[in-house]
């Protein structure tokens, strides 16, 4: 089908007309300009009037020019107003939005919520809801059976929740693709299919993006209904904007870590945004200037939903001032103060670059890109200059100390690629934790029970009992007070004397020969034959050692032992 071309030819003299003038509802005139919004950009200007009318188009406009609220303000005009074609809001979804990323989604929720403030529904308060991965299903279950009158989502949670049967698409009146270039180009194709065949054929239908190739333009007019192309810049117009000044450098991939830590000192700068094409890079670069001292989050892939948010708000709040990113950010994350873009990693092709360094300049503010192209990215660099005529075929080899980095960007001399982290207050009333003192280790130091001998009388050697004494009170004494909690777990090594043999009943029985001493008392023999007293001897008595009989030996001892004794006898 054939479409129509709408091209702005806007002069500077040009005012701009307010959304009241356009014919917005009061409602949402009120909401926008309670957040600074009175009057139109171009690409919202010319869409206006078409999409309130409920025609079909094709919106193109370079990124940060108004395109959320190009075809979110219409939106939420007609389904307000129950002009979809469908019965008035009764819960069920009259509105869908499909965007490719979940930052995305968040965001153009937000949009949404801001404008539709003060609208109403049967249930009170429009209720705008986002659907997108990484999030548990029972939150958005409940949502979408409590009642659900806009939903914005990414392909694959919504056909999930499509295909459970919790999302009711039968009375979509309203459905965009916002940055329809990515989802119509990046697989997207199937799901989008699936869900067109699911809204209704009577529908009104918006596309929306920065850079609009033509085989997406072919592809998307298969389920438009004689749309027009709305581009809001002159044909022979950059898609970059004017105010965003472009570096490029050859650069060392071991130097561009130095590079970036000075390019982010430079004077004018304010939140700066990195990108990289692979989410392995990105976390080093943010860890790297986290080590250096910046402040620095990081949004890609690898990372959690929750963990992607936090960092996105930060940088949103200004907690942090740099935000290392895959692509995933950007599109369409909209933060107008980003002062800064820079290009760690030559981007894939020209549409990359320019939604990249799109996030600065916005909005009628100034920026700076700096891309930085490694020896072996010379010829997509050189792809990239020539699709988007920028002039910069050859980049300049540019180090960390060249002279024309710190005048290019404004970056004092002498700084270095490290800032010095302030040092910690130390709180003189804070409370000081000490960590328990461990025991100290004694080596070659033996406790002794009673009744037991020293090494010194183990070992054969004659030991004073007054030294021993002396000895071995103090260390008990120290022993038990450092280690009443724990008592250090000793060993005890025990020697025997050189001259010493196994006792005589090493196999667990006794020896009867000439061992009773005619008071019934059986005494032991030494290795020598002599036999003394236990009690009265002069030497150390000698511990014998128990051994366990073996089963049924005991039987066979006793039995020896009577036969021995009746021989005597």
């Amino acid at each position: 089908m054939a479409d129509t071309l709408l091209t702005a030819e806007l002069d500077e003299t040009h005012t701009a007309p307010t959304f009241a003038e356009l014919g917005v509802r009061d409602e949402i005139v009120r909401a926008l300009g309670e957040i600074g919004i009175e009057r139109t950009f171009a690409i919202q200007e010319l869409t206006l009037p078409l999409a309130l009318a409920g025609e079909d188009l094709i919106g193109q406009a370079r990124t940060g020019m108004g395109k959320t609220f190009g075809f979110g303000v219409p939106l939420l005009h007609r389904i307000a107003t129950a002009d979809t074609g469908t019965t008035p809001l009764d819960g069920t979804p009259r509105a869908l939005i499909i965007v490719p990323t979940r930052e995305l989604c968040i965001q153009v929720t937000q949009d949404l919520e801001n404008a539709s403030k003060y609208l109403k529904n049967h249930q009170g308060q429009l209720r705008v809801l986002s659907i997108y991965g990484g999030r548990p299903y029972e939150s958005q279950i409940a949502a979408l059976r409590s009642g659900v009158d806009v939903v914005v989502g990414t392909p694959g949670r919504l056909m999930d929740l499509a295909d459970q049967g919790h999302l009711i698409l039968g009375k979509i009146g309203v459905l965009v693709l916002d940055e329809a270039d990515e989802m119509l180009d990046l697989g997207f194709l199937p799901d989008i299919e699936r869900i067109l065949g699911m809204v209704p054929t009577q529908r009104q239908t918006m596309l929306f993006s920065a850079t609009m190739p033509g085989p997406i333009i072919t592809l998307a007019r298969t389920f438009l209904t004689r749309p027009t192309h709305i581009r809001a810049e002159e044909p022979h117009d950059s898609a970059i904007h004017d105010r965003t000044a472009q570096f490029v450098y050859r650069a060392h991939a071991l130097d561009k870590s130095e590079l970036v830590a000075k390019v982010l000192q430079a004077e004018s700068r304010g939140a700066t945004m990195i990108f990289t094409r692979t989410k392995r890079t990105a976390q080093k670069v943010a860890d790297d200037l986290a080590d250096r001292g910046f402040a620095v989050g990081a949004v890609h892939g690898d990372l959690g939903q929750i963990a992607r948010e936090k960092a996105l708000n930060k940088f949103r709040k200004g907690a942090i001032n740099v935000l290392v990113a895959t692509d995933v950010a950007a599109r369409g994350i909209d933060i107008d103060d980003v002062t800064h873009v820079i290009n760690y990693q030559c981007p894939e092709d020209e549409k990359t670059y320019v939604h990249r360094i799109g996030r600065t300049g916005r909005a009628g503010r100034t920026g700076v890109a700096v891309t930085l192209i490694d020896w072996d990215e010379l010829n997509r660099w050189a792809a990239i200059d020539t699709a988007l005529a920028l002039g910069i075929p050859d980049p300049v080899e540019t180090y960390s100390r060249s002279p024309h980095l710190f005048s290019d960007l404004g970056i004092p001399e002498g700084v270095t690629g490290t800032i010095r982290k302030p040092k910690p207050v130390r709180d003189e009333d804070a409370e000081v934790v000490e960590r328990p003192a461990r025991a100290p280790r004694k080596r070659n130091r033996r406790r002794t029970r009673a009744g037991q001998p020293m090494d010194g009388e183990i070992n054969g050697t004659e030991t004073d009992e007054a030294e021993t004494d002396t000895a071995a009170a103090p260390l008990d004494d120290a022993t038990d007070d450092e280690t009443a909690d724990k008592p250090a777990r000793r060993r005890r090594r025990r020697r025997r004397s050189a001259g010493a043999t196994e006792d005589s009943t090493e196999n667990g029985t006794e020896s009867k020969d000439n061992g009773d001493n005619g008071n019934g008392v059986t005494a032991e023999s030494d290795s020598d034959g002599d036999t003394d007293d236990a009690e009265t001897t002069d030497q150390p008595a000698r511990r014998r050692r128990r051994r366990r009989k073996p089963a049924g030996e005991g039987e066979a001892t006793a039995d020896t032992a009577s036969e021995t004794v009746t021989a005597s006898a």
